[in-house]
């Protein structure tokens, strides 16, 4: 699904935690029921790290809880309670953002898939998420 990269902004309800990230126009965004998305009905997009700013002064209001392999960093505001982004298990070099948490006017679509969190390894290994936090660099001039 390709699609124009362009900056989204988006952060929390109290706008306390703010971010942008460089992200396709058209997203995948992931579905997940794991204990801890299938009670939030988090439903994110994931991109590399180095695609993700968190701006001003939003650490202060961040805190993160973390469980199982603490691997995943669920990160949320202490003064709203939104996860608007963290960083997930199976994406630990990325950032999953809560695409309801983009600010309205540049996602253009949104296909939403299916991640079998209470059977992580298997959805793991079938989905092929763990690219996603991958930068993706163009072919050189030339080659394919």
């Amino acid at each position: 699904m390709d699609s124009e990269t362009v900056v989204h902004n988006g952060g929390c309800h109290c706008r306390n935690v703010r971010w942008r990230v460089r992200a396709p126009t058209s997203i995948v965004a992931w579905d997940c029921n794991c204990s801890n998305c299938f009670m939030r009905t988090n439903t994110h997009f994931i991109v590399p790290a180095e695609r993700f700013e968190l701006l001003g002064d939003s650490r202060q209001f961040l805190t993160t809880y973390t469980f199982g392999t603490h691997t995943a960093k669920h990160t949320f505001c202490k003064v709203c309670g939104i996860t608007s982004f963290y960083i997930p298990r199976s994406n630990p070099d990325g950032v999953a953002v809560t695409f309801r948490c983009v600010d309205p006017g540049t996602l253009t679509h949104v296909e939403i898939k299916y991640f079998d969190g209470r059977n992580w390894d298997s959805s793991y290994n079938q989905t092929g998420i763990a690219s996603l936090s991958k930068v993706q660099n163009p072919p050189a001039e030339g080659s394919e």
